[in-house]
Protein backbone atom coordinates (compact mmCIF):
# COMPACT_ATOMS: atom_id res chain seq x y z
CA UNK A 1 0.00 0.00 0.00
CA UNK A 2 1.25 3.67 -0.74
CA UNK A 3 -1.86 5.93 0.43
CA UNK A 4 -0.87 9.34 1.38
CA UNK A 5 -2.94 11.92 2.89
CA UNK A 6 -2.12 15.48 3.98
CA UNK A 7 -4.44 17.25 6.01
CA UNK A 8 -4.00 21.13 6.71
CA UNK A 9 -0.37 21.03 6.50
CA UNK A 10 1.44 24.00 6.94
CA UNK A 11 5.40 25.27 7.20
CA UNK A 12 6.73 28.13 8.18
CA UNK A 13 9.92 30.04 9.20
CA UNK A 14 8.69 32.27 11.57
CA UNK A 15 6.29 35.07 10.34
CA UNK A 16 6.95 33.80 6.87
CA UNK A 17 4.91 31.01 5.59
CA UNK A 18 5.62 28.81 2.80
CA UNK A 19 3.50 26.21 2.71
CA UNK A 20 -0.39 27.47 3.82
CA UNK A 21 -2.63 24.45 4.81
CA UNK A 22 -2.14 21.92 1.99
CA UNK A 23 -5.19 19.29 2.36
CA UNK A 24 -4.47 15.97 -0.42
CA UNK A 25 -5.61 12.58 -0.68
CA UNK A 26 -2.93 10.55 -2.91
CA UNK A 27 -4.31 7.35 -3.55
CA UNK A 28 -2.06 4.15 -3.90
CA UNK A 29 -0.44 3.37 -6.92
CA UNK A 30 -0.55 7.02 -8.31
CA UNK A 31 1.44 9.54 -9.81
CA UNK A 32 1.11 12.21 -8.66
CA UNK A 33 3.00 15.58 -10.11
CA UNK A 34 3.75 18.86 -8.05
CA UNK A 35 4.11 21.82 -10.78
CA UNK A 36 4.86 25.41 -9.87
CA UNK A 37 6.66 28.69 -10.57
CA UNK A 38 9.96 28.75 -8.18
CA UNK A 39 9.21 29.36 -4.89
CA UNK A 40 5.67 27.73 -4.46
CA UNK A 41 7.07 25.76 -2.21
CA UNK A 42 6.64 22.36 -4.03
CA UNK A 43 10.06 21.08 -3.09
CA UNK A 44 9.01 22.22 0.47
CA UNK A 45 6.32 20.05 0.39
CA UNK A 46 7.85 17.23 -0.94
CA UNK A 47 10.79 17.62 2.00
CA UNK A 48 8.10 17.50 4.63
CA UNK A 49 6.56 14.64 3.43
CA UNK A 50 10.03 12.85 3.43
CA UNK A 51 10.28 13.92 6.69
CA UNK A 52 13.65 16.11 5.97
CA UNK A 53 11.76 19.40 6.93
CA UNK A 54 9.35 19.48 10.24
CA UNK A 55 5.69 20.26 9.80
CA UNK A 56 4.65 23.32 11.62
CA UNK A 57 0.87 22.28 11.42
CA UNK A 58 -1.09 19.76 10.02
CA UNK A 59 -1.07 16.13 9.35
CA UNK A 60 1.22 13.84 6.99
CA UNK A 61 -0.81 10.54 7.27
CA UNK A 62 1.05 7.28 5.25
CA UNK A 63 -1.45 4.10 4.88
CA UNK A 64 -3.83 5.12 7.83
CA UNK A 65 -0.65 5.78 9.92
CA UNK A 66 0.54 9.57 11.41
CA UNK A 67 4.00 10.42 10.13
CA UNK A 68 4.54 13.36 11.68
CA UNK A 69 7.38 12.61 14.20
CA UNK A 70 8.93 9.33 13.05
CA UNK A 71 11.94 9.76 10.84
CA UNK A 72 12.47 9.54 7.51
CA UNK A 73 13.48 5.67 7.55
CA UNK A 74 10.64 4.45 9.66
CA UNK A 75 8.39 6.21 6.78
CA UNK A 76 8.46 3.77 3.99
CA UNK A 77 9.49 6.88 1.78
CA UNK A 78 12.74 6.10 -0.78
CA UNK A 79 13.19 9.92 -2.14
CA UNK A 80 15.45 10.94 -5.66
CA UNK A 81 17.02 14.11 -5.48
CA UNK A 82 18.21 16.49 -8.30
CA UNK A 83 21.91 15.77 -7.40
CA UNK A 84 22.56 11.98 -8.06
CA UNK A 85 24.02 11.62 -4.56
CA UNK A 86 25.99 8.97 -5.65
CA UNK A 87 29.37 7.33 -4.12
CA UNK A 88 31.83 8.04 -6.11
CA UNK A 89 34.39 5.40 -4.82
CA UNK A 90 31.43 2.84 -5.26
CA UNK A 91 30.97 0.78 -8.22
CA UNK A 92 26.85 0.71 -9.45
CA UNK A 93 26.48 -2.90 -7.61
CA UNK A 94 27.84 -1.58 -4.12
CA UNK A 95 25.86 1.78 -4.77
CA UNK A 96 22.04 0.51 -6.00
CA UNK A 97 23.39 -1.86 -2.33
CA UNK A 98 24.28 0.83 0.11
CA UNK A 99 20.93 0.88 1.86
CA UNK A 100 20.32 -3.20 2.20
CA UNK A 101 23.83 -3.59 3.53
CA UNK A 102 22.57 -0.35 6.59
CA UNK A 103 19.87 -2.76 7.26
CA UNK A 104 22.15 -5.60 7.39
CA UNK A 105 20.30 -8.04 4.95
CA UNK A 106 21.88 -11.29 3.88
CA UNK A 107 24.33 -10.95 0.81
CA UNK A 108 22.79 -13.52 -0.72
CA UNK A 109 19.60 -11.11 -0.39
CA UNK A 110 21.33 -8.35 -1.76
CA UNK A 111 22.46 -9.78 -4.52
CA UNK A 112 19.27 -11.19 -5.72
CA UNK A 113 17.50 -8.02 -4.62
CA UNK A 114 20.54 -5.64 -6.70
CA UNK A 115 20.01 -8.27 -9.48
CA UNK A 116 16.17 -7.66 -10.46
CA UNK A 117 16.64 -3.87 -9.80
CA UNK A 118 19.48 -3.78 -12.25
CA UNK A 119 17.83 -5.70 -15.12
CA UNK A 120 14.58 -3.39 -14.15
CA UNK A 121 16.83 -0.59 -14.90
CA UNK A 122 18.99 -2.06 -17.86
CA UNK A 123 21.93 -1.45 -15.89
CA UNK A 124 22.65 -5.14 -15.35
CA UNK A 125 26.09 -4.63 -18.07
CA UNK A 126 27.07 -1.61 -15.47
CA UNK A 127 27.11 -2.96 -12.29
CA UNK A 128 30.97 -3.12 -11.68
CA UNK A 129 31.50 0.43 -12.84
CA UNK A 130 31.59 3.27 -11.15
CA UNK A 131 29.87 6.80 -11.42
CA UNK A 132 32.22 8.58 -13.18
CA UNK A 133 32.28 5.81 -15.72
CA UNK A 134 28.49 6.80 -16.66
CA UNK A 135 26.43 8.66 -18.23
CA UNK A 136 24.01 11.81 -16.90
CA UNK A 137 20.83 9.36 -17.72
CA UNK A 138 22.65 6.18 -16.44
CA UNK A 139 23.77 7.77 -13.19
CA UNK A 140 20.11 8.65 -12.31
CA UNK A 141 19.12 5.51 -13.18
CA UNK A 142 21.60 4.22 -10.74
CA UNK A 143 19.64 6.57 -8.03
CA UNK A 144 16.44 5.44 -8.87
CA UNK A 145 17.41 1.58 -8.35
CA UNK A 146 18.81 3.06 -4.66
CA UNK A 147 15.64 4.25 -4.17
CA UNK A 148 13.38 1.15 -5.82
CA UNK A 149 15.57 -1.30 -3.84
CA UNK A 150 13.97 -0.70 -0.79
CA UNK A 151 10.76 -1.23 -1.83
CA UNK A 152 9.08 1.66 -0.15
CA UNK A 153 5.52 2.45 -0.13
CA UNK A 154 6.22 5.85 -1.50
CA UNK A 155 8.45 6.91 -4.30
CA UNK A 156 9.07 10.94 -4.15
CA UNK A 157 11.19 12.61 -7.07
CA UNK A 158 12.72 16.18 -6.74
CA UNK A 159 13.49 17.18 -10.08
CA UNK A 160 15.15 14.46 -11.23
CA UNK A 161 15.96 15.32 -14.45
CA UNK A 162 16.79 19.12 -14.69
CA UNK A 163 20.18 17.78 -14.69
CA UNK A 164 20.25 16.16 -17.74
CA UNK A 165 20.05 17.67 -21.65
CA UNK A 166 16.98 17.40 -23.71
CA UNK A 167 17.46 14.91 -25.23
CA UNK A 168 17.83 12.62 -22.18
CA UNK A 169 15.28 13.96 -20.34
CA UNK A 170 12.68 12.84 -22.75
CA UNK A 171 14.12 9.28 -22.58
CA UNK A 172 13.96 9.22 -19.15
CA UNK A 173 9.98 10.35 -19.12
CA UNK A 174 9.82 7.49 -21.08
CA UNK A 175 11.16 5.29 -18.62
CA UNK A 176 10.33 6.95 -15.44
CA UNK A 177 6.43 6.10 -17.18
CA UNK A 178 7.11 2.24 -17.72
CA UNK A 179 8.43 2.39 -14.46
CA UNK A 180 5.77 3.43 -12.71
CA UNK A 181 3.53 0.98 -14.92
CA UNK A 182 5.84 -1.88 -14.15
CA UNK A 183 5.94 -0.92 -10.41
CA UNK A 184 2.76 -0.34 -9.65
CA UNK A 185 3.69 1.88 -7.07
CA UNK A 186 2.46 5.68 -5.43
CA UNK A 187 5.12 8.45 -6.68
CA UNK A 188 5.26 12.20 -6.26
CA UNK A 189 7.38 13.97 -8.63
CA UNK A 190 7.98 17.44 -8.51
CA UNK A 191 9.12 19.61 -11.51
CA UNK A 192 9.19 23.13 -12.77
CA UNK A 193 8.81 21.72 -16.42
CA UNK A 194 4.93 21.73 -17.06
CA UNK A 195 5.64 19.20 -20.29
CA UNK A 196 7.30 16.64 -17.82
CA UNK A 197 4.20 17.20 -15.84
CA UNK A 198 1.54 16.85 -18.73
CA UNK A 199 3.19 13.30 -20.45
CA UNK A 200 3.52 11.83 -16.77
CA UNK A 201 1.27 12.76 -14.21
CA UNK A 202 -2.31 10.96 -13.46
CA UNK A 203 -2.91 13.86 -11.66
CA UNK A 204 -1.21 17.19 -11.18
CA UNK A 205 -1.06 19.74 -8.29
CA UNK A 206 -0.36 23.22 -9.51
CA UNK A 207 1.08 25.16 -6.45
CA UNK A 208 1.20 28.87 -6.34
CA UNK A 209 2.51 30.86 -3.31
CA UNK A 210 2.05 28.10 -0.71
CA UNK A 211 -1.61 26.84 -1.64
CA UNK A 212 -3.00 24.83 -4.20
CA UNK A 213 -4.51 26.56 -6.97
CA UNK A 214 -5.52 23.44 -8.76
CA UNK A 215 -5.61 19.34 -8.73
CA UNK A 216 -6.81 17.34 -11.29
CA UNK A 217 -6.14 15.09 -14.55
CA UNK A 218 -3.26 16.62 -17.12
CA UNK A 219 -6.50 17.26 -20.05
CA UNK A 220 -8.71 18.64 -17.28
CA UNK A 221 -6.09 21.21 -15.90
CA UNK A 222 -5.99 22.08 -20.29
CA UNK A 223 -9.08 22.38 -21.20
CA UNK A 224 -10.81 23.76 -17.67
CA UNK A 225 -8.36 25.49 -15.50
CA UNK A 226 -10.19 27.49 -12.84
CA UNK A 227 -8.27 30.52 -12.49
CA UNK A 228 -5.87 32.43 -14.93
CA UNK A 229 -3.01 31.06 -13.14
CA UNK A 230 -3.30 28.06 -14.00
CA UNK A 231 -4.14 28.52 -17.24
CA UNK A 232 -1.44 30.47 -17.51
CA UNK A 233 1.40 28.04 -16.20
CA UNK A 234 -0.19 24.61 -17.92
CA UNK A 235 0.25 25.19 -21.50
CA UNK A 236 3.11 25.73 -23.73
CA UNK A 237 3.16 28.22 -25.39
CA UNK A 238 1.10 29.60 -22.43
CA UNK A 239 -2.28 30.83 -22.76
CA UNK A 240 -2.77 34.35 -24.42
CA UNK A 241 -5.36 36.85 -21.99
CA UNK A 242 -7.05 39.30 -23.68
CA UNK A 243 -9.42 42.47 -22.00
CA UNK A 244 -13.01 42.33 -23.04
CA UNK A 245 -15.95 43.31 -22.48
CA UNK A 246 -19.50 41.56 -21.10
CA UNK A 247 -22.56 42.85 -23.27
CA UNK A 248 -25.05 40.14 -22.18
CA UNK A 249 -25.60 36.73 -21.21
CA UNK A 250 -28.35 34.34 -22.69
CA UNK A 251 -28.58 30.92 -22.14
CA UNK A 252 -25.89 29.48 -24.56
CA UNK A 253 -23.29 31.82 -22.74
CA UNK A 254 -21.83 35.12 -22.38
CA UNK A 255 -22.09 37.89 -24.92
CA UNK A 256 -18.69 39.77 -24.86
CA UNK A 257 -17.47 42.66 -26.89
CA UNK A 258 -13.41 43.23 -28.44
CA UNK A 259 -12.34 46.14 -30.62
CA UNK A 260 -15.71 46.25 -32.12
CA UNK A 261 -16.63 42.49 -32.32
CA UNK A 262 -19.08 40.92 -30.07
CA UNK A 263 -19.68 36.87 -29.99
CA UNK A 264 -21.00 34.44 -27.29
CA UNK A 265 -18.89 32.00 -25.52
CA UNK A 266 -20.14 29.15 -24.12
CA UNK A 267 -19.80 29.40 -21.05
CA UNK A 268 -22.19 28.83 -17.63
CA UNK A 269 -23.38 32.92 -17.38
CA UNK A 270 -23.96 34.45 -14.28
CA UNK A 271 -26.54 38.23 -14.00
CA UNK A 272 -23.64 39.89 -11.94
CA UNK A 273 -21.09 40.14 -15.15
CA UNK A 274 -22.83 42.95 -18.13
CA UNK A 275 -20.96 45.66 -18.00
CA UNK A 276 -17.72 44.06 -16.65
CA UNK A 277 -14.57 44.15 -18.16
CA UNK A 278 -13.80 40.07 -18.08
CA UNK A 279 -10.50 38.24 -19.29
CA UNK A 280 -10.94 36.06 -22.80
CA UNK A 281 -8.31 33.53 -22.76
CA UNK A 282 -6.81 31.56 -25.96
CA UNK A 283 -4.30 29.20 -26.32
CA UNK A 284 -1.82 30.14 -29.11
CA UNK A 285 -2.80 26.68 -30.84
CA UNK A 286 -6.16 27.79 -31.10
CA UNK A 287 -5.17 30.81 -33.33
CA UNK A 288 -5.34 30.77 -37.18
CA UNK A 289 -4.36 32.57 -39.98
CA UNK A 290 -7.57 34.83 -41.28
CA UNK A 291 -11.10 34.78 -40.12
CA UNK A 292 -12.85 33.73 -37.05
CA UNK A 293 -15.71 34.24 -34.47
CA UNK A 294 -12.97 37.17 -33.14
CA UNK A 295 -10.36 38.80 -35.38
CA UNK A 296 -7.47 40.10 -33.24
CA UNK A 297 -4.91 41.97 -35.56
CA UNK A 298 -1.42 42.33 -34.21
CA UNK A 299 2.11 42.93 -35.83
CA UNK A 300 4.78 40.51 -34.26
CA UNK A 301 7.74 41.08 -33.36
CA UNK A 302 9.48 38.18 -33.52
CA UNK A 303 9.17 34.71 -35.39
CA UNK A 304 10.21 31.28 -34.31
CA UNK A 305 10.17 28.63 -37.32
CA UNK A 306 10.15 25.16 -35.90
CA UNK A 307 9.52 22.94 -38.70
CA UNK A 308 6.53 21.43 -37.42
CA UNK A 309 5.27 24.92 -36.31
CA UNK A 310 5.30 28.83 -36.93
CA UNK A 311 5.42 31.00 -33.40
CA UNK A 312 4.59 34.57 -33.76
CA UNK A 313 4.83 36.71 -30.74
CA UNK A 314 3.59 40.24 -30.55
CA UNK A 315 1.55 42.18 -28.27
CA UNK A 316 -2.05 44.09 -28.20
CA UNK A 317 -3.22 47.46 -28.34
CA UNK A 318 -3.36 47.12 -24.73
CA UNK A 319 0.01 46.23 -24.17
CA UNK A 320 -1.03 42.89 -23.32
CA UNK A 321 1.34 39.85 -24.99
CA UNK A 322 -0.19 37.99 -27.63
CA UNK A 323 1.37 34.54 -28.97
CA UNK A 324 0.37 32.43 -32.11
CA UNK A 325 1.17 28.93 -32.85
CA UNK A 326 0.52 28.73 -36.55
CA UNK A 327 1.55 25.91 -38.98
CA UNK A 328 5.35 25.67 -39.78
CA UNK A 329 4.88 26.70 -43.17
CA UNK A 330 2.22 29.89 -41.93
CA UNK A 331 3.43 32.78 -44.45
CA UNK A 332 3.75 35.46 -41.76
CA UNK A 333 6.88 38.12 -41.28
CA UNK A 334 8.24 39.93 -38.46
CA UNK A 335 6.98 43.26 -38.24
CA UNK A 336 4.01 42.88 -40.90
CA UNK A 337 0.74 42.94 -40.17
CA UNK A 338 -1.37 39.75 -39.66
CA UNK A 339 -5.27 38.77 -38.68
CA UNK A 340 -5.64 36.10 -36.72
CA UNK A 341 -9.05 34.55 -35.75
CA UNK A 342 -10.46 32.55 -33.24
CA UNK A 343 -13.41 30.37 -32.61
CA UNK A 344 -15.46 30.76 -29.26
CA UNK A 345 -15.90 27.40 -28.89
CA UNK A 346 -12.40 27.23 -28.06
CA UNK A 347 -12.11 30.40 -25.46
CA UNK A 348 -12.04 30.63 -21.99
CA UNK A 349 -13.46 33.26 -19.75
CA UNK A 350 -12.44 34.61 -16.51
CA UNK A 351 -14.75 36.81 -13.89
CA UNK A 352 -12.24 39.87 -12.20
CA UNK A 353 -10.65 38.12 -10.15
CA UNK A 354 -9.92 35.61 -12.24
CA UNK A 355 -12.03 32.91 -12.05
CA UNK A 356 -12.85 30.83 -14.80
CA UNK A 357 -16.45 30.65 -15.88
CA UNK A 358 -17.44 27.09 -16.35
CA UNK A 359 -16.88 25.54 -19.99
CA UNK A 360 -19.80 24.21 -21.68
CA UNK A 361 -17.31 21.11 -22.86
CA UNK A 362 -16.63 17.39 -22.00
CA UNK A 363 -12.78 17.89 -22.04
CA UNK A 364 -12.63 14.03 -21.80
CA UNK A 365 -14.21 14.07 -25.19
CA UNK A 366 -11.35 16.34 -27.22
CA UNK A 367 -7.58 15.33 -27.37
CA UNK A 368 -4.78 17.51 -26.80
CA UNK A 369 -3.62 19.69 -30.06
CA UNK A 370 -0.13 18.11 -30.99
CA UNK A 371 1.04 21.29 -31.20
CA UNK A 372 1.65 21.55 -27.03
CA UNK A 373 4.19 19.05 -26.81
CA UNK A 374 6.01 20.12 -29.67
CA UNK A 375 6.41 23.26 -28.98
CA UNK A 376 7.41 22.16 -25.84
Amino acid sequence: MGQLFLNKVRKSYGHFEVIKGVSLDVRDGEFIVFVGPSGCGKSTLLRMIAGLDDTTDGDIVIDAERVNDKPPVERGIAMVFQSYALYPHMTVFENIAFPLRVEKLSEEKIREKVDGVAKILHLDQRLQQRPGQLSGGQRQRVAIGRAIVREPKIFLFDEPLSNLDAALRAEMRIELTKLHRDLEATMIYVTHDQIEAMTMADRIVVLNAGDIAQVGAPLELYHKPQNTFVAGFIGNPKMNFVPVTCVGIDPTGVKISYDGQTAIIPVEPRDDLVGKTLTLGIRPEHTRLGQGDINIVVTPSVIERLGINTIAYAALSTGDAYCALLPGSAPVQAEQPMTTGIMAADCHLFDANGQALERRIDWRTLELPASVTAAG
